[in-house]
């Protein structure tokens, strides 16, 4: 019992907590006017990431240069160590991939599903999140959420 008050009393003292996570950096780029991107934002950050939040007209041509085909593409576009991830999926699914580290250039959820991170609403199921292949042109079954 001593032992566990000493180490989280050092814990708190240095200013590392006793359950912490790796701060994950990304960038998310988004319309300009869209308010669910900044909650998927916000839902992020309370997740222990670090998003800065780039507005782009040019959202589409984003994603389709980092391999996210149109008809895949999300409600915006985030890179995060390497990756690409498209439109609102949770933050447990891009721990899932940053922690796999699959020969892909990203993941994605298509459209804007209600009840995802950020969108609100009531979830209605499970979303399919998909894989996207560096070429760009092959997207394959990823995770279930």
């Amino acid at each position: 019992m001593l032992r566990t008050i000493m180490m989280t009393t050092i814990l708190l003292a240095t200013g590392v907590a006793a359950n912490s996570q790796e701060v994950l950096r990304a960038t998310l780029y988004k319309n300009p006017q869209c308010g669910c991107c900044e909650s998927y934002a916000d839902y992020l950050r309370a997740n222990g990431f670090d998003i800065e939040v780039e507005p782009t007209n040019e959202l589409s041509r984003i994603s389709l240069d980092a391999g996210v085909p149109e008809n895949a593409q999300g409600c915006h576009t985030m890179f995060v160590d390497g990756y690409v991830v498209d439109g609102h999926v949770s933050a447990d699914i891009v721990r899932k991939l940053l922690s796999e580290r699959p020969d892909i250039a990203g993941i994605t959820l298509p459209g804007m599903p209600l009840g995802s991170p950020g969108m609100g609403g009531e979830k209605a199921g499970t979303f399919a999140i998909f894989a996207v292949t560096k070429d760009g042109k092959t997207v394959t079954a990823y995770a279930m959420d």
